[in-house]
C-alpha cells in the first residue's frame, strides 16, 4: 500500500503561493515550503514532479486572483476604466504577485500589437468593452487599449515597486485626463478624414 502523506497538493500550493506573494517567486523553495509545512521537502515531491510544477501553479494561482480583479472591473459602468483602475489596485494590493504576472522577463519579446493579447486573460473582452461603450471600431479601440496600457502599466509598476504612491483621486484623474485627450484625438483625426 502506498504511504499515506499528511499534506495536500493544494496545501504545498496554498503555501507556495504566500511565499511568492510576500517575498516573491524565487522564495518558493523546496526547502522554503518544508519549513513552512513542519516537514521534509520529500512531501513536496511526492505530490509534484519537481520544483518547476509547484511554481507553474503559484503563477496559475496568482493569474487567477488577478482576474477576480479584473472580472469585477469589468462589471462596472465603465469597464475600460474600471479595469485600468483595477490593474493598478493589484499591483498595489499585491506587489509581488503583480511583479511576477507583469514585469518577469520573457524568451520571446512581442511587438506592442502583441503583448496585451499575450499578457492579458481577458484581452478581446476589455477590448470589446472600449468598442460599446464608447461607440469606436476595432482599430481605434486597439490603440487605445494601447495607449492606456502603457500609462497604467508605468503607474502600477511604480507602485509595485515603491518608487512613487498616488492616492485614488490621483489615478482616476490621470487615467481621465489621457483617456480623453487619446479620445479627443480620435475624434479630431475622424474629422479630418
Amino acid at each position: 500500500m502506498p504511504p499515506k502523506f499528511k499534506f495536500t497538493r493544494e496545501q504545498i500550493i496554498a503555501v507556495a503561493f504566500g511565499l511568492a506573494r510576500e517575498q516573491g517567486l524565487t522564495a518558493v523553495t523546496a526547502r522554503a515550503i518544508a519549513g513552512e509545512l513542519c516537514a521534509s521537502p520529500k512531501v513536496i515531491f511526492s505530490l509534484f514532479n519537481d520544483m518547476g510544477e509547484v511554481r507553474q501553479a503559484v503563477l496559475d494561482a496568482a493569474q487567477a486572483k488577478y482576474n477576480t480583479y479584473i472580472n469585477r472591473a469589468l462589471t462596472e459602468s465603465l469597464p475600460f476604466k474600471s479595469v485600468g483602475t483595477a490593474y493598478i489596485k493589484f499591483a498595489t494590493d499585491e506587489p509581488k504577485l503583480f511583479q511576477l504576472l507583469f514585469m518577469q522577463e520573457r524568451n520571446v519579446i512581442p511587438q506592442l500589437p502583441q503583448v496585451l493579447n499575450l499578457i492579458e486573460d481577458n484581452y478581446e473582452t476589455i477590448l470589446q468593452s472600449i468598442i460599446t461603450s464608447y461607440g469606436l471600431p476595432r482599430d481605434a479601440a486597439l490603440v487605445m487599449y494601447q495607449h492606456l496600457w502603457l500609462y497604467t502599466h508605468g503607474i502600477a509598476t511604480l507602485i509595485a515597486t515603491k518608487v512613487c504612491v498616488f492616492t485614488t483621486d490621483e489615478i482616476s484623474q490621470k487615467l481621465t485626463e489621457v483617456f480623453t485627450g487619446l479620445l479627443l484625438t480620435h475624434h479630431k483625426e475622424k474629422n479630418n478624414d
